[in-house]
C-alpha cells in the first residue's frame, strides 16, 4: 500500500496559511497589499478583540467582476503575472494568489466587491475554505474584505497568538508602515470601533510622516540627497546625527514601494553614519530604495518580508555614499543656526567689545560685575583666575565657506564641563570633553589619510597561527592592512608575522589585536576606504588625549575649541556618536517660563 498521497485542498491550504498568516497582522498586510495593488484613493481597516475576532479592509479600488472574484479564491489564482518571465520583474506587492485562499481557509471569510459602473456587485462567503454563499451584492465600488474568527478551525494555532493589545500594536505597526510606504492613498483605522487615526493622502512622505509621528519628530530628521548610483534612486528621511533609537523599531526601508527588513540594508545605513552613531543605538530611518524590478528578487521569503539583490554590493555602496552625502550636506543648514544671533543691541554707554583672535587682545580684571557663580565652577569663562563679564562675551565673526558670517555668543562655563553659548535660536550647551574628541578625531584622521599611519617598529616581532579561511583573508587584504599601519607578513602556511603597528596604538597582544581587526574588516565593504576600520582606533585614542570634565579652559581656548569644532566635518557629535551640543530654543524657553503655553 502507497505511503504518499496527495493532501487534501482543505489541508494544503492550511499548509499555506501557516506560512502567509502567521497573526492578524499577517491578514492585515496581505489585504492591505491587494488593496493596493487595485488602485484605490482610500483604505480603511477596522479590527476587534486584536484581529482575532474581526479584521475588516475596504478600499474603493477597481474591485472585480462576479467570475474574478470566485478565481480570487482559488489557490494561484492572480492577475498580476501570466508567465515564469513575469517572475524577474514584479511591480506589483501581491502576486502569488495565496493570500485570499489561505487566509479563507482558516476563518469565517466574506468578500463583497463591485467594478465602478457596474449596475451589482459579488459577495461571497466561505467558511474554512468551503464556498457557501454566492450571490449579488449592492455595495459600494471597490472591495470589502471581512475575516472573522480567525483560527477558529486551528485551535493549535490560535494558542500561539499573543494577547489582544500586543497583536492590535502589531496590526497598527503594519498599518503605519503601508500608509508611509504609500502616502497618496488616505488610510483609516479603528479599533475596537474607536477610531485611532485617520490619514488624508498627501503629496509627500515629509507630511505623511508629520501626521503619524508629529512634528517634533520630523523637524530632527533630515532630507536624503545624495547621488548613490545611477540605476539606484534612494530617498527618504533619515535622524540627524546623534539622534538614535535603542531598537530597530524605527527603521522602516522600502524597496519599490514594498515595506521589507533587510540587514544588508540597514548595515549600510549604520556604516554611512559611521562614528555620527553611539554603539549599540540605531538611527532613525524612512528608506525607500527604488530600481530596476529585474534587479531584485522579492520571492525568496514566505512572507515577503524580505528580497534579494542582483547586485548587493552595489546597493550597500550606493546607500553609504547617500548616507554620507546627506550628513555632510546638514553640516551647511546646522550651521545656519549660528548666524545672525538676535542680540539686543548695545546701550549707548556701552560699546560692542570685538574680540578676535588678535594678539594685542587682554582681558580685564576681575570687578564688581564679574558673573555669578554656577554650581561648582565659575559661569565664565575662567583664565588665570579672572572671569569675563557679560558685557565682555565673545561674539565671534569668521566668514563662512559661502562668504556669509557666523555668529554666535558665549556665555561661560558651567560645572567647567559645558560651555554656554547663544545663537539664533536660543540656548547652546556644549560639552567640552565631546567636542575636542571630535576635533583631534578628524585632525589625527586627516594627517593619517594625507601623510600615512605613524608606525612603531616591535622590539621582539611577534608570529601567530590563522585558521585557514582567516590566513586567506589576510594575504588576499595584506596592502589595506599595510596602509592602516599595520606590518604584517607571511610567515610560513597559515602563519604570520607582526613587526610594527600605528604608532598611536598602546597594543598588548598583537595577536589578539590583528584577530579584532580581521572581524571587524570584514564587517566593512571590500570599497570602503582603508582607513575606516582605522578610525575606530583614532577614536580610542583621541578619547585619552581631550580636555576632560573639570579641566579649566581659558578665555581663547574656549574660542578656539568652538571654533575648530564648526570647522569639522560632523561637528554635531563626537567619534562615539555622543552629541557634542544641545539646542535649547527661546520658544522651548519662553514655555518653561511660562511665557506661552
Amino acid at each position: 500500500m502507497s505511503r504518499i498521497r496527495l493532501l487534501p485542498d482543505t489541508v494544503a491550504s492550511q499548509v499555506a496559511a501557516g506560512e502567509v498568516v502567521e497573526r492578524p497582522a499577517s491578514v492585515v498586510k496581505e489585504l492591505i497589499e491587494n488593496s493596493i495593488d487595485a488602485g484605490p484613493r482610500e483604505i480603511e481597516v477596522m479590527v476587534r478583540r486584536g484581529g482575532i475576532s474581526l479584521v475588516r479592509v475596504i478600499d474603493d479600488g477597481c474591485g472585480m467582476d462576479r467570475d474574478d472574484a470566485l478565481l480570487s479564491l482559488e489557490r494561484h489564482a492572480t492577475s498580476k503575472i501570466r508567465s515564469a518571465k513575469d517572475l524577474q520583474a514584479i511591480g506589483t506587492l501581491g502576486f502569488r494568489g495565496e493570500a485570499l485562499p489561505s487566509i479563507a481557509s482558516v476563518s469565517r471569510f466574506r468578500l463583497t466587491t463591485r467594478e465602478p459602473g457596474a449596475i451589482a456587485g459579488t459577495e461571497i462567503i466561505v467558511n474554512g475554505g468551503k464556498i457557501d454563499i454566492v450571490r449579488e451584492s449592492g455595495e459600494a465600488p471597490g472591495t470589502q474584505v471581512e475575516v472573522r474568527s480567525l483560527f477558529y478551525n486551528l485551535p493549535a494555532r490560535r494558542k500561539f497568538l499573543r494577547s489582544e493589545n500586543t497583536e492590535s500594536r502589531n496590526i497598527e505597526h503594519q498599518v503605519h508602515l503601508q500608509a508611509i510606504g504609500h502616502p497618496q492613498i488616505a488610510f483609516t483605522l479603528l479599533r475596537d470601533d474607536r477610531l485611532l487615526f485617520q490619514l488624508p493622502a498627501t503629496g509627500t512622505l515629509r507630511d505623511r510622516i508629520r501626521d503619524l509621528y508629529g512634528f517634533a519628530l520630523l523637524e530632527r530628521l533630515i532630507e536624503l540627497h545624495g547621488t548613490g548610483s545611477p540605476k539606484i534612486k534612494i530617498s527618504g528621511f533619515i535622524g540627524q546625527a546623534g539622534l538614535s533609537r535603542q531598537t530597530r523599531a524605527q527603521q522602516l526601508i522600502f524597496v519599490n514601494g514594498r515595506a521589507i527588513e533587510s540587514g544588508l540594508i540597514t548595515n549600510a545605513v549604520r556604516e554611512g553614519y559611521h562614528t555620527a552613531l553611539m554603539k549599540g543605538q540605531y538611527p532613525i530611518t524612512f528608506l525607500f530604495v527604488d530600481l530596476d524590478p529585474t534587479a531584485v528578487d522579492v520571492n525568496v521569503h514566505p512572507a515577503k518580508r524580505e528580497v534579494r539583490f542582483r547586485d548587493p554590493n552595489g546597493v550597500h555602496e550606493a546607500i553609504i555614499r547617500c548616507v554620507q552625502q546627506t550628513l555632510e550636506r546638514s553640516r551647511t543648514e546646522w550651521q545656519q543656526k549660528f548666524r545672525a544671533p538676535a542680540t539686543p543691541s548695545p546701550r549707548p554707554e556701552e560699546a560692542t567689545v570685538d574680540l578676535k583672535l588678535r594678539p594685542e587682545i587682554t582681558f580685564p580684571e576681575v570687578s564688581d560685575r564679574e558673573l555669578p557663580h554656577l554650581g561648582r565652577a565659575v559661569a565664565g569663562v575662567v583664565d588665570s583666575g579672572r572671569a569675563i563679564k557679560p558685557d565682555e562675551a565673545l561674539s565671534r565673526q569668521s566668514s563662512g565657506g559661502d562668504g556669509n558670517q557666523q555668529q554666535f555668543q558665549i556665555i561661560g562655563v558651567l560645572g567647567r564641563l559645558y560651555i554656554l553659548m547663544e545663537n539664533a535660536n536660543g540656548l547652546v550647551l556644549v560639552d567640552q570633553h565631546a567636542a575636542h574628541e571630535r576635533i583631534l578625531f578628524e585632525e589625527l584622521r586627516r594627517k593619517m589619510e594625507e601623510q600615512g599611519v605613524p608606525t612603531q617598529r616591535l622590539l621582539l616581532p611577534q608570529t601567530f597561527d590563522l585558521p585557514p579561511r582567516d590566513a586567506d583573508w589576510i594575504e588576499r587584504n595584506l596592502p589595506t592592512l599595510e596602509k592602516m599601519g599595520i606590518g604584517i607578513e607571511s610567515f610560513g602556511p597559515n602563519t604570520f608575522k607582526i613587526d610594527s603597528l600605528p604608532a598611536f596604538l598602546n597594543v598588548l597582544d598583537p595577536a589578539q589585536f590583528i584577530s579584532k581587526v580581521i572581524d571587524d574588516l570584514r564587517s566593512i565593504s571590500n570599497s570602503s576606504s582603508a582607513m575606516r576600520m582605522g578610525e575606530e582606533m583614532i577614536a580610542k585614542t583621541v578619547c585619552r588625549h581631550a580636555v576632560k570634565a573639570n579641566d579649566p579652559l581659558g578665555y581663547l581656548e574656549v574660542e578656539k575649541l568652538i571654533r575648530d569644532l564648526l570647522d569639522c566635518d560632523l561637528p554635531y557629535c563626537c567619534p562615539h556618536g555622543r552629541p557634542t551640543m544641545i539646542q535649547i530654543s527661546l520658544a522651548e524657553l519662553e514655555r518653561k517660563f511660562g511665557r506661552k503655553i
